[in-house]
């Protein structure tokens, strides 16, 4: 019997991305993500329902979110469900399920996390060909009458996301 193991999950982040290294060198950034859902109840009332969801990304990826978001931005996340089992120290066994993120695009205007600013637009996909900004950022966009042949400072080389 087949099966499939795909997510898509539009949210924010309830705290700032912790990014680790391991040993070999495998970036690893996990973040728990807020998600909810309007409904009306039975007798017509207005009602929300909440997910927290912890995300792992890696690489690349982890880089990038650890860098450019923080709490309370909007992320969208595509990945796969994984089951993470351990012991707790009282020797119960423990489980959760959480994302493993494959892909994501950043939706809100990131920002670094170092405090120099990004003034760029959100909503751009995200993948492994990101490209930390340039001083100063994005280029603003010039008008169409403007002559841009042989001019290579408003290419999307430069943009980041």
């Amino acid at each position: 019997m087949a099966s499939f193991n795909k997510v898509i999950l539009l949210g924010n982040l309830t705290r700032d991305p912790e990014l680790r290294t391991t040993p070999n060198g495998t970036s690893i950034c996990r973040f728990t993500m807020a998600v909810s859902r309007q409904f009306r109840n039975a007798d017509g009332s207005s009602r929300e329902e909440v997910l927290f969801i912890d995300v792992d990304s890696f690489n690349k990826q982890a880089e990038a979110i650890s860098r450019y978001m923080a709490k309370g931005h909007r992320i969208l996340i595509e990945g796969r469900l994984r089951l993470d089992q351990w012991e707790s120290q009282n020797g119960e066994r423990r489980s959760r399920i959480m994302v493993v993120a494959e892909s994501f695009q950043f939706l809100d205007s990131p920002s670094r996390r170092d405090g120099d600013g990004y003034g760029g637009e959100g909503g751009e996909a995200a993948g492994a060909q990101r490209r930390p900004p340039r001083s100063g950022g994005r280029p603003k966009p010039r008008p169409e009458s403007e002559e841009r042949e042989g001019d290579e400072e408003g290419t999307d080389e430069e943009i980041p996301f």
